[in-house]
């Protein structure tokens, strides 16, 4: 399949997830095509009666924009801009953010209002459909003059520099260019800060967080629904009447999620002897909800980033303007990762409890779900290390966007740290998806001392296939392995 780029197309999640996850190929629409010559023709006319300095076109950047640069240098000063930002280092941006990051910058240059090649685009295109991803490192960028570092690392390649995975190897990119025929592109004016401007790193981070944060949502509904069942937890806290009195849309949602998924449930409607339940039971729609209502808030702004226009200086044709702005700013972004990254460490925060409240004895369980506790620990430590994750998660949600660190001489003197919200954000996520997994692990096991009462047909179909991959622990073993068998268990099951 191939998906066609245009500036008459909206990406949305789902159509992404389509492109990356079924590898489709990208191209141009004759559109794009047109809009991007033709404001690549427009800044030529302008350059060549333009006597005011047009920033970043014919100036230095940040606090060098007062310098002008001669129409003899220009070219040159779009080579040393990108060269010169390439001061990645840490952690590795991993392969498929990195394809997000070049769809979401050739999405971006689409809309003619960059002033970039055509040639220059095309070879991103190809990048992307060949996929040859360019090693991009996760520290560098202060998320307020766009995301400058990773974009230099991402835009090296277009010179023949930097390095590449390709074929799955990672390689200097020159040591592949004669194979691939390729000759490095000559940037032109202001082609060096469009591609580096611009909020993409941040972008792709928020996308692939948003993706997995709406799976990790309806996997903790299903988790707490198993531990609800195995904890002999009552059902009246998800009746709807309950919920009309107060309808927030995903605490409603989530209610209505646990009915169906314990319908005809054996164990729900028994009769129970305690009162009620504590909190991570009874208020799992509450806070569930809350989750869900943040996910959904952040995808929306996430999916306007994404079909936005962040580069600076804007070039707008039809006006016969060209306006140094603040569209690179990573503000929207950052506030809204900060926020995400509080919802989802509250679903690990109280997947967390209900765990702690299985191993607690109560219920007919017996302390830690295994036979002679003392000699055995059983589930134990299992409690210890979902309670390191959440709390490295509750540190991971102190806020980058409320820091800022003056820059570039104090010319750029508020910056969001949106690349800094975006990638600690990533790790909350991952952190919570571990934390689920280990509820999981916890729940199998303490469903079993409840027979030979029935749970609902999605609960035991759930069960019976976590089984297949994951037994039921009569006395101490080895827990690692069992524990990432459970994470890549959540992440398969299509039912969850």
């Amino acid at each position: 399949m191939n998906y066609e780029i245009s500036p008459q197309s909206y990406l949305t999640f789902e159509v992404i997830e389509k492109i990356i996850d079924n590898h489709w190929t990208i191209s141009l629409s004759n559109e794009a095509v047109t809009k991007i010559n033709a404001c690549r023709e427009y800044l030529n006319r302008k350059m060549e009666g333009q006597k005011e300095p047009i920033y970043g076109v014919s100036t230095g950047f940040g606090s060098l924009c007062n310098i002008s640069i001669s129409k003899e240098d220009l070219s040159q000063l779009q080579y040393n801009l990108v060269v010169s930002h390439s001061c990645g280092t840490g952690e590795l941006v991993p392969e498929m953010v990195v394809k997000l990051i070049l769809l979401l910058k050739i999405n971006a240059l689409s809309y003619g209002s960059s002033g970039v090649q055509l040639c220059t685009v095309e070879r991103l295109v190809e990048m992307f459909n060949k996929n040859i991803l360019p090693v991009i490192y996760q520290q560098g960028s202060l998320g307020a003059s766009g995301d400058l570092s990773p974009l230099a690392h991402m835009s090296l390649p277009l010179l023949g520099l930097g390095e590449v995975y390709y074929n799955g190897v990672r390689t200097q990119t020159s040591d592949i260019v004669t194979e691939l025929g390729w000759s490095p592109i000559e940037l032109q004016s202001k082609e060096g800060l469009a591609l580096l401007n611009g909020t993409q790193f941040m972008c792709a981070w928020g996308v692939y967080s948003v993706i997995v944060a709406k799976r990790l949502a309806r996997t903790a509904d299903t988790m707490a629904a198993l531990s609800l069942e195995a904890f002999d937890g009552r059902i009246e806290p998800f009746d709807p009447a309950v919920h009309k009195l107060r309808p927030h849309k995903g605490q409603v949602d989530t209610a209505a999620r646990i009915l169906e998924i314990l319908k005809d449930s054996q164990i729900a409607s028994r009769k129970k002897e305690h009162v009620q339940d504590p909190y991570s039971f009874r208020c799992v729609p509450q806070v569930h909800g809350a989750s869900k209502d943040a996910i959904n808030y952040v995808a929306s702004v996430v999916e306007i980033e994404m079909n936005s226009v962040t580069d600076n200086p804007n070039v707008i044709v039809d006006e016969d303007k060209i306006i140094s702005a603040g569209n690179f700013h990573g503000q929207p972004l950052a506030i809204s990762y900060d926020f995400l990254a509080i919802a989802i460490a509250e679903l690990g925060s109280i997947s967390c409890q209900r765990v702690n409240q299985l191993l607690s004895g109560k219920r007919g369980l017996p302390m830690f779900l295994v036979a002679k506790p003392g000699l055995n620990s059983g589930f134990m430590i299992p409690q210890y290390t979902s309670a390191s994750i959440v709390s490295q998660s509750k540190q991971l949600c102190t806020p980058a966007s409320v820091d800022s660190i003056e820059s570039s001489q104090g010319q750029e003197d508020h910056v969001s740290m949106g690349a800094n919200a975006a990638t600690k954000l990533a790790k909350v996520v991952l952190n919570t998806e571990r934390v689920l997994a280990i509820e999981l692990f916890n729940a199998a096991q303490a469903l079993e001392f409840q027979r030979p009462a029935k749970s609902s047909p999605v609960i035991e179909k759930l069960v019976q296939e976590y089984r297949k991959q994951v037994p039921f622990i009569d006395h101490d073993t080895v827990m690692y392995t069992l524990i990432d068998k459970s994470i890549n268990f959540i992440r398969e099951y299509k039912c969850l």
